[in-house]
Parts: C-alpha cells; structure tokens; sequence
C-alpha cells in the first residue's frame, strides 16, 4: 500500500516538473528571439568558423545543383534560413548561411 502511495508520488511529480522544465525551455526560447540573442548567436557562430564548407555540400544543404541560377540559390537560401530563424535549429540556420557564403565564392569566381 505504501509502495503505491510513493510510486504515485513520484509519476505525479516527474510530470509537474516535466512539464514546468518544458515551459521554462519554451520561455527561454521566446525571450531569445525577442531580443534579437538568437540572430547574434547565429552571426558570431557563423564569422567563428575557420572550417570551410565544400561546394558539393553546400550544394546538398540548399537543394541547388550547378546549374542553378544565383536567384535560385538566394531564394532556397532566404527559404530555409527563415524556416530555421523561427523556431527551427540554429544549427541548421548555421549550415545554411555557410552554404551560401561557400557558393557566393563560387559563382563571384564564376562572374570575376
């Protein structure tokens, strides 16, 4: 009887503070945003990396071939860079600015 009394306890519990940890982290998320820490996080990481990605991944990352236009490249780039700005990774936000940094090299060494 005791048993179940603390194993109800404990599942009760667990659930409150599951479910407080998970409104705290959706908080967290939308003040970030607000205050404009999430884009500056995602700038300072992108201009940090000394990694450079190739142009076949950056291909990859934005879905473009090497016969897509520059207007092509900038519109599946403004596409998933927003999709990611708002709620999405910025991990992925991240890979997606340095796929068209990698392939703006490219196509100004195309042009130039």
């Amino acid at each position: 009887m005791a048993a179940r009394i603390i194993a109800s306890i404990v599942i009760s519990g667990s659930g409150i503070l599951g479910r407080a940890v998970l409104q705290a982290y959706r908080q967290a998320i939308a003040n970030a945003a607000a205050s404009g820490v999430a884009q500056e996080t995602v700038q300072n990481v992108v201009h940090r990396t000394s990694k450079a990605m190739a142009e076949h991944e950056a291909m990859n990352v934005l879905g473009v071939t090497k016969n897509s236009s520059w207007e092509e490249i900038l519109k599946r780039y403004n596409a998933l860079f927003e999709r990611n700005a708002s709620g999405g990774s910025f991990y992925l936000q991240s890979k997606v600015h340095r796929a068209k940094e990698c392939l703006q090299q490219v196509y100004e060494g195309k042009t130039g």
